[in-house]
Parts: structure tokens; sequence; C-alpha cells
């Protein structure tokens, strides 16, 4: 591309195409793909083949990778030919669900337009972001006819409930996802006003408890002192999971866990403002180790959460039972060189031998388990990413971690031999995974501004 090729220019474009634009991204969010529930999955194959469909009339080559779960959508722009570099891009299209739907201000799946942000499951996760990628890409084919980077597109169905179809096929799409550079588009900002760039993310392992007593509910006044109550033993059990300080007390927890040397932690910005923080959530920042600070805490460190509990009877009105079972869900993020397979044995180890007498325990791990991705901040990548976002945001480009875990990074990142860059729009405050989530038109745009020039920035 020319010189002319200007800011300037891409923010006409944008708003020149703005109010069409909006129309395909709410045409986008009222698909229900919601890839854990098999009710919606007419929903979420008919969302895929609109993101296909939306592709193909870009000028992109399409293919829908067929997976064990739902279809992974492959695109290919390789005509700007073997002198010039290949950016893979990553983001997926199903969301997740959306209970408690009696809190939502208007149907999660009707997009609604408030003060400046749309309103939707997946606003923001991931619809929101994919979509301004392929906003982005549209816009350079059809303004100036061609793209200066080949361009490869993976967007996957099963994000939100662990990359399984995606990771069964990896192997065998080596040789199509081969590129120089991944960018993962599913990350965000610490501020709106604050450009930053994800250096890492944390690795996950998850998994159900199951406690059982007797064979069905029984009467709490006949059987109570009798039978030991699995709930009960739920909670005695969940409560020695950490001690007084917020340590983890599993042994062997800790014991792959590095600390950043000195130099990769002077390269991240960690400011935190404790009193936003209270303010936007309702809550103070007082969870994990207490030793450390709060974004140490989350982005450095690993967690032990206990992320649902349930068993026995929870109606309006009074039931007096000893339920027959009890249980618990339980997610661990990881840090580098923690293996999720040892960490889910270990925890299992843990809330086996310390069930108590009377009762049986039983552990599921989920699936979709995933390790830790760090990245450098002087990969040309991340150097290409950090210059578009000191344009678009005029203001320079910090370094932050996230909490967050994103399965699929370290597998796709090792089956297409690139270099990862982490980055994306969203902000703490989206409520992402909740009731009432949702995304700004402003960063829309600023998505569209800063992959249009990071695109023509990584041309050679």
């Amino acid at each position: 591309m020319k010189n002319t090729n200007t800011l300037k220019e891409l923010k006409e474009l944008f708003n020149r195409n703005k109010d069409k634009a909006l129309q395909d991204y709410f045409t986008f969010l009222r698909f229900k793909s919601i890839s854990s529930e098999p009710d919606f999955k007419s929903q979420t194959l008919a969302c895929a083949e609109w993101v296909a469909n939306y592709l193909r009339e870009i000028g992109f080559d399409i293919d829908l990778w067929q997976t064990p779960g739902y279809p992974t959508i492959f695109g290919n722009y390789d005509k700007a030919g073997p002198s010039q570099p290949t950016l893979l891009i990553y983001n997926h299209y199903d969301v997740q669900p959306v209970d408690p739907l009696d809190l939502w201000q208007t149907p999660p799946f009707e997009p609604n337009q408030r003060n400046g942000q749309i309103y939707a499951r997946g606003a923001q996760d991931n619809k929101g972001q994919c979509f301004y990628v392929m906003l982005a890409l549209k816009t350079l084919m059809q303004h100036y006819g061609k793209l200066p980077i080949n361009i490869k597109l993976c967007i996957e169905g099963e994000e939100e409930c662990g990359s399984a179809g995606l990771s069964e096929i990896l192997k065998d799409k080596r040789d199509h996802l081969k590129a120089d550079y991944l960018a993962i588009v599913d990350l965000g900002l610490p501020k709106p006003t604050t450009p930053a760039l994800t250096l890492g993310i944390r690795g996950i392992v998850a998994m159900d408890f199951i406690i059982t007593g007797t064979k069905s509910d029984i009467h709490s006044g006949s059987h109570g002192g009798l039978a030991y109550n699995p709930i009960h033993a739920l909670t005695k059990v969940l409560a020695m999971l950490r001690d007084p300080s917020g340590k983890i007390t599993i042994p062997g927890f800790y014991d792959d866990v590095v600390m950043l040397s000195p130099k990769e932690r002077s390269a991240i910005s960690l400011e935190f403002d404790a009193k936003a923080y209270e303010e936007a959530f309702g809550a103070k920042p007082t969870g994990g180790e207490l030793e450390y600070s709060p974004l140490e805490r989350n982005w450095m460190r690993p967690t032990l959460e206990i992320n649902g509990i349930s068993g026995g009877y929870g109606g309006d009105g009074f039931k007096t039972v000893i339920p027959s079972k009890a249980f618990a869900k339980i997610s661990c993020r990881l840090v580098p060189k923690q293996d999720p397979q040892k960490i889910g044995q270990l925890v299992t180890q843990f809330l086996k031998s310390n069930t108590p007498e009377g009762v049986e325990a039983e552990v599921y791990i989920h699936p979709g388990s995933g390790k830790a991705m760090h990245t450098r901040p002087d990969s040309k990548a991340v150097k290409a990413f950090s210059e578009a976002y000191e344009e678009v945001f005029q203001a320079p480009c910090e370094f932050i971690y996230s909490g967050a875990s994103i399965p699929i990074v370290t597998e796709l990142s090792a089956a297409s031999g690139s270099e990862v860059v982490l980055l994306g729009m969203g902000l703490p405050d989206d409520l992402i995974h909740a009731p009432n989530e949702h995304f700004g038109v402003d960063r829309i745009e600023k998505g569209f501004l800063v992959i249009s020039r990071a695109i023509q920035i990584l041309a050679k």
C-alpha cells in the first residue's frame, strides 16, 4: 500500500460504512451460538455459516473444518505473495450461556444500543472483537482492492467450552495454519484511554467434585445425627483448600511455579486502582494470596476458585431433607511451567483424601484444559501492534498480563509455528460471561483501526 493509507483515511472509511457495519454486527449478535448447550446447536451452526459467507464475500478462500463438535472456520488470503509475511488471526463465534436471564435489562440476543454501548451476549466476548477484525479486512479489500500481507483466519466455535474440537484437528492442519505471526484477538485494555498489549495469559483446568451419601434424599428428622450430610462433607473439604492468608493448601500445587525475572517484571504495568475496582464491581480486591499485590495475584499467581455449589432443596419454602448428593465446580488458573493434568490430579487426590468417612467422593476433570502462554515485548508482531495502538490512541502502549485463559493458544502457536501477540479492546467492566454484557461502538472503531494499521505496518 502507498503512504496515502493514513489513519485519517481509515477513520473516514469507518464512518462512511458505520451504519451498514452496525447492522451486520447486530445480525452476528442475534445468533444464539451457545456452544455448551445442545439446544442451541442449529443456531450455532447457522452462526458459523453466516461468518463463513461474510468472509467469502470479502474475497477469502473459506473452509469449514469439521470437528467432533462445532466447525472451525478457516480463511485464507495468499495473494500478497511469498515475499510478504503471513498473519494468522484467531477469534471465536461461540458465546457463554445467558443465565440468570431475569438480570438482563434487555433480551440477550436482541442487541440494544444505549449510551454508545451495545448490549447483547457476545457483544464483546468474542463477537465484537471478531467483527471488527472482519470489518477491517472487508474495508481494506473493498477500498484498496487487496491486502498488503497474507492473512489466515482461524475462527472456532467451542472456545467457551474448552476448544476440544479445534484441538483434536490441529495436528492435521499444521500446513494450512503455517504463519509468521499469530494474533489472538480476545483480550482487553486496563482503561478506555490506555492502549495495552497482553504479554501473558494463564492456563486452566476445571473439574466437578461430587459427594454422594445415601441412595436418595432422606428426612432430616429421622436421619439427622445418623447419616453424614453430603453438603456438610462438601463444605468441610472445600474450606480446607485455602489457609487464612489465601494460600492454596494442596501439597505440590506451587512446585512448578516460576516467578517473573526482574527484566520481565519491569516491562509490564502493575498499576491498579482498588477504589475504581470496588466502585465497578461492588467488592474490594481481597481474594487470593494476600502477600501479593492485586495484579500479581490476578496475573502471575495460580488460583483455585469454587465456581458453583449445588445440592439439596433450593426452592421457595422449606423441605427438611438430607440430600443424597452435593456438587461443586472447581477451576484452577495456572502460570507457566504448571501442567494442567498434573494440577488436576493433585486437586483430585486432595479432595478424595480429605472426604469424611460415610460419604463417597468422585472428581471429573473436564476436557479443554490448557497451559499458560507468555510472549516477548521485543517480538516483531508485538512491536507492529504496539505501533498501531499508539497511533490510534495517541498514547504510549503499555504491556500487561491477563488472568484469563484461552486454552487453545499454546497449541495453535505450536501448530502454526508463529510468533504470538495477544490483543483486544475489552474492558474489565464489559460484563463478559454475565448479564448485560456490552461493548462500545467507539471500541469497534478503535479495533478496526488497530487491525488495519497493524496489517499495513507488518507489510515489508
